[in-house]
């Protein structure tokens, strides 16, 4: 029986591609998700300055800022995913083409649309991902987030009291607190005075304290240790003075307003509530168009993803004999241009300046050509580089530079 070479080869070039769609997806992995993490962190660490400050001068606890911190963390994601797409995907094919490996694949028979299946198969799990963030997960991540600050402001989360300022419960109620240890819990130098209807006034300093719950929601005892307590009223020649180990002083909290509903705000809408807000009559006009925009914006950011996979090999791949990283410079400016662009158009759909459908979706368009072209250049003209005019532009200007700062040597002449 005569061995049948060409399924033997078949099964040997099955298996090359196999291996290789797992050696690219390795290689876009690592930078993919360490690009993620990093993005999200550094947003994570500029926004955690900006509330610890704020949640200070609330006189919050510091707990509620990790709270806060969780919250907008869909938010960081669904900027960081992009990025780290587009950049875990060209520094892979660019360390394929720096180290002539794209060569051999291309040598094999291994055309650009064969080497792309895996970054496709990336951008289009991770555009699902997106899609799943920014339509259902990050409108109620907001919600919360926007509900925690109006606690803050409303001293709904033990807030309204700050050391060292006199705060007020209600209008007859004023305390201040000098000190306070263990979270707030062990407060120290105490000053309260309430005054009743009747016109009773009730003055009391003590050396330390503690806030105790009720069964009643709306009364808290401040129990109160080691101070004097000067009783007045109209019907008093002179006022009161005791002198106390311990006393419990009940304190009726103020009403807090509630939180406004979901769904005041166009971002605090699911992808489903945005349709129905943007066709239901009954919506303010304001809303509606806010609603439009912000439902094609959407769309349009997470739609931008499955173009990636050919921006990022149209711009990693530098013209030979050159390790010029220009293409990963121009990739994040593109990126991140494109998002403002978006941003731009969404207000003025939401102004009903413009429609959104148009404001939103012809960026996309002709972002969209200008990949393609860029994509087409590179695999299919022969010798081709998207950016090789912008390459040999940044060459002449680099070595210009040198040239300028470089000092000429002076010439010894020998002396005799």
């Amino acid at each position: 029986m005569r061995p049948n070479h060409g399924q033997d080869s078949t099964e040997f070039r099955n298996t090359m591609l196999t291996s290789t769609d797992r050696y690219i997806a390795r290689l876009i992995a690592l930078p993919l998700f360490s690009t993620l993490i990093i993005a999200a962190m550094l947003l994570v660490l500029d926004k955690m300055l900006r509330l610890f400050d704020f949640v200070a001068q609330e006189g919050g606890p510091v707990s509620v800022v990790w709270r806060m911190l969780a919250n907008l963390l869909p938010e960081y994601l669904s900027l960081g995913i992009p990025i780290g797409l587009m950049l875990g995907i060209l520094l892979a094919f660019r360390k394929l083409a720096t180290t002539s490996e794209l060569d051999v694949f291309r040598a094999v028979g291994m055309s650009y649309g064969r080497l792309l299946r895996v970054p496709f198969m990336f951008a289009i799990f991770l555009a699902l991902v997106n899609l799943a963030i920014v339509g259902f997960v990050q409108p109620y991540s907001r919600y919360a987030y926007e509900g925690l600050r109006f606690e803050l402001r409303s001293g709904a989360l033990g807030a309204s009291i700050k050391v060292g300022e006199f705060a007020r419960f209600g209008k007859r109620m004023t305390m201040r607190i000098e000190r306070s240890e263990n979270g707030g819990q062990d407060l120290y130098g105490i000053f309260v005075r309430a005054v009743s209807k009747d016109n009773t006034s009730l003055s009391v300093t003590a050396e330390r304290g503690t806030f105790m719950a009720t069964d009643d929601p709306d009364v808290i005892i401040l129990r109160l240790k080691n101070g004097v307590l000067v009783h007045d009223a109209s019907n008093y020649k002179q006022p009161r003075v005791l002198t106390f180990t311990a006393h419990d002083l009940p304190i009726d909290l103020p009403k807090i307003e509630a939180f406004r509903g979901r769904g005041d705000k166009d971002g605090e809408l699911t992808i489903p509530e945005l349709v129905r807000v943007s066709q239901d009559k009954n919506t303010p006009l304001e809303l509606r168009y806010q609603s439009r925009a912000n439902f094609h914006f959407r769309l349009v950011e997470v739609a931008m993803m499955l173009l990636l996979p050919l921006l990022a090999v149209a711009l990693a791949v530098p013209p030979k004999r050159s390790s010029s990283a220009l293409g990963v410079f121009i990739s994040i400016v593109m990126v991140v241009t494109y998002h403002k662009i978006n941003e731009w158009a969404e207000g003025m759909g939401a102004l009903n300046l413009v429609d959104p459908l148009f404001a939103l979706w012809t960026p996309f368009a002709l972002f969209a050509a200008l990949i393609f072209w860029m994509y087409w250049t590179l695999a299919y003209k022969i010798g081709g580089q998207p950016i090789g005019a912008l390459e040999k532009g940044f060459a002449v200007l680099g070595k210009s530079i040198r040239t300028l700062f470089t000092r000429k040597q002076p010439k010894v002449t020998p002396t005799l």
